[in-house]
């Protein structure tokens, strides 16, 4: 018999695993089986989210959101950089001090404090949310975009700067994590459509992803890349660049397209929402059940699939979303654990 971690990380190499994995950013505290796959990173970059809210590395201040149970956001009109700094940015951006750290018992000290059975649970090493999701923190979503199209040449030069540093980060340290995976981050997209277009995301994204994919591909990871919303035109460049699976390939793109072209070279982790319906009061047991089946059996035909999903319900609401994800589990074990026995 073989462990979540290594079903997981066949369907992630390409083959046909023998029950459909599940992929979870971040695992369910309902759930108490190991989860495939966890991810982490240098505690210098992510001491914020642990303290849940504060600054950041670069000084962006974050706190939680009640309608989302406490997930971080940039604080709303509290930006470090103004449009009209672009051209003298430096002044506002400061590259963070990393001398003097010891890495290697950081590393052990962040693995420690996860408590994952290795043996189970597949490593998922990220630096950062995103390089467009990391300039919007700075200086806000529309004062970001407009800055792609007013200020390209300094927007590209910023880019490179956290780039500089995040890879110089990752030398560092990434070893001393021994990682299955290496995790990408940047949502660019929203429901209906993608927020720059597929030639700025080449021209100003793909060259730092690029930089920082090496460190994978180097070492014959795995890449994941999360990336929300309206996505797809965007898949091809990253498959370009080594990425494997692609989370949580929401049901807004045209995901039995993707599926059709890259096959089991790229993972669908995902093909699943809590919307519509699935959102009422009335919603039953049996209709949730049966959307986590259909997509199933949509998406995991020959591999290539992970499921992702589950409901995010607001403060006070946290016994509801247990019911309604305990059932997207029970689907998920019934229908997923046997699919490829049947198929």
């Amino acid at each position: 018999m073989i462990t979540e971690k290594e079903n997981y990380l066949i369907c992630l190499k390409g083959g046909v695993p023998e029950w459909v994995p599940e992929y979870t950013l971040v695992p369910d505290p309902n759930n108490e089986s190991d989860p495939p796959c966890a991810v982490v990173g240098p505690r210098l970059l992510g001491e914020f989210r642990m303290n849940n809210g504060g600054k950041d590395v670069w000084g962006v201040n974050w706190v939680p959101t009640e309608s989302t149970s406490g997930a971080l956001i940039p604080e709303p009109n509290n930006f470090i950089l103004d449009i009209d700094d672009m051209d003298h940015w430096q002044d506002f951006i400061k590259v963070p001090d990393i001398s003097g750290i010891d890495w290697e018992a950081d590393a052990k000290k962040d693995l420690e404090m996860m408590k994952i059975n290795r043996k189970n649970t597949a490593l998922s090493f990220n630096l950062h949310v995103g390089y467009f999701q990391q300039l919007v923190a700075f200086m806000g979503f529309e004062n970001g975009l407009m800055a792609m199209y007013e200020y390209p040449d300094e927007v590209k030069e910023l880019l490179t700067c956290l780039c500089d540093f995040y890879c110089e980060v990752a030398e560092k340290c990434i070893d001393y994590y021994q990682p299955d995976i290496l995790c990408l981050m940047d949502d660019t997209a929203a429901w209906g459509a993608p927020f720059i277009s597929p030639e700025m995301y080449r021209e100003f994204l793909i060259p730092v992803f690029d930089r920082q994919a090496k460190f994978g591909r180097d070492r014959g990871l795995p890449i994941s890349m999360h990336n929300c919303g309206k996505a797809e035109c965007f898949i091809d460049d990253l498959v370009g660049i080594g990425v494997t699976m692609w989370d949580p390939a929401q049901t807004c793109n045209d995901l039995d397209a993707v599926k059709k072209k890259y096959g089991n070279r790229l993972v669908i982790a995902g093909g699943w929402d809590a919307r519509d319906h699935l959102l009422s009061d009335d919603v039953t047991d049996e209709e949730i059940y049966e959307s986590v089946r259909q997509s199933i059996e949509r998406l995991a035909p020959g591999g290539g699939y992970c499921f992702c999903g589950g409901f995010l319900g607001a403060a006070g609401q946290e016994a509801e979303t247990a019911r309604k994800n305990a059932v997207v589990h029970k689907a998920l074990r019934e229908v997923g654990r046997n699919f490829y026995k049947h198929s």
